[in-house]
């Protein structure tokens, strides 16, 4: 079975947002207009993805990314992303199947160790919705994508004292051989079909 993901693949590791604070009533208060660097709450963040084989859909996720992302939600075209995600970190809970992911056959983790996006513009599309346009390389194909995603929002971390949390999801759909991660008979789309989607959750944390 084939798989891939990425854009980060978006959103992953370390992370800047405008200042903003969590007023006590449930609103948003924008406290200066300068960015803080977020740390990645690992444990509550994750990127999946979702590939047919045959009519069902399996799903995996790629357990090692990291990257920086400096996001401002009133001036997004200040906004840079960088998130780079470890291939061999593919997980399908199928050990053979992870395995032969990892081969030249699909991802060919030893030549291409990593898969790469870059940001080259981030815009707002409505209310709490954006989108960034950039550069995903997988092996040796780069390719300009479009990755929409939403700012979900910041708080008082209620088990954390004194840290804020806040909150990025984005959901975005790639074709596998448009980046060659499938060669030979695994190019065909008869058992492993072409289209991948891709879920990122992001949960970041940051001490007052």
């Amino acid at each position: 079975m084939k798989s891939f993901i990425l854009s980060f693949l978006l959103l992953t590791s370390l992370t800047s947002f405008t200042a903003y604070a969590y007023a006590g009533n449930g609103e948003l208060t924008k406290e200066h207009n300068h960015t803080m660097v977020w740390d990645i709450d690992r444990a509550h963040s994750n990127i999946l993805f979702r590939i047919n084989h045959f009519f069902n859909p399996v799903p995996g996720t790629f357990n090692d990314f990291e990257g920086k992302v400096s996001f401002n939600p009133d001036s997004p075209e200040t906004s840079e992303i960088d998130v780079r995600v470890k291939v061999a970190s593919v997980n399908t809970n199928v050990e053979r199947r992870d395995g032969h992911l990892r081969t030249a056959d699909f991802f060919d983790a030893e030549r291409f160790p990593e898969m790469h996006f870059r940001s080259t513009d981030v815009r707002h599309v409505e209310g709490t919705s954006y989108v960034a346009l950039g550069q995903l390389t997988i092996k040796d194909v780069t390719r300009e994508i479009e990755l929409p995603f939403e700012f979900l929002g910041v708080r008082d971390h209620l088990m954390r004292e004194n840290t804020l949390v806040a909150g990025l999801h984005g959901s975005l759909m790639l074709k596998r051989n448009d980046f060659g991660v499938g060669t030979g008979d695994w190019a065909s789309t008869a058992v492993i079909g072409d289209d991948v989607t891709i879920d990122i959750s992001l949960q970041v944390t940051k001490e007052k």
